[in-house]
């Protein structure tokens, strides 16, 4: 079992730059690769960006690329995205997610630990 609690959202001007941070507990943080997803009202869930379990592998998505770094911390049990020049089409809420599948999973059914997300709002 793992519990994640994300923080960092808010409402911020296009072009700005936003870290969004995921605190798990209860388990052993690095048995989880970590992923962080987005949604909008209407729409699929869908990936943003994932981190092996030693941190050695990532993936973004497309849209995302060059825009968004994952990180993570082993200390402080914390994984983190670095968003800078967001868009308005990047305002969603996001998920930090957790799967203890090896490597890096994109599928929103591979994971099996969610946060209850946090809101991004992205003005023009």
């Amino acid at each position: 079992q793992v519990q994640l609690v994300e923080s960092g959202g808010g409402l911020v001007q296009a072009g700005a730059s936003l870290r969004l941070s995921c605190r798990a507990s209860g388990s052993t943080f690095r048995s989880f690769s970590m992923g962080w997803f987005r949604q909008v009202p209407g729409k699929e869930r869908e990936i943003i960006a994932v981190i092996s379990q030693s941190g050695a592998s990532t993936y973004y998505t497309d849209s995302v690329k060059g825009r968004i770094n994952i990180t993570r911390d082993g200390a402080k049990n914390t994984v983190y995205l670095q968003m800078s020049m967001l868009k308005t089409q990047d305002t969603a809420v996001y998920y930090c997610a957790a799967t203890s599948s090896i490597g890096i999973a994109t599928q929103r059914g591979g994971y099996g630990y969610w946060g209850q997300g946090t809101q991004v709002t992205v003005s023009s």
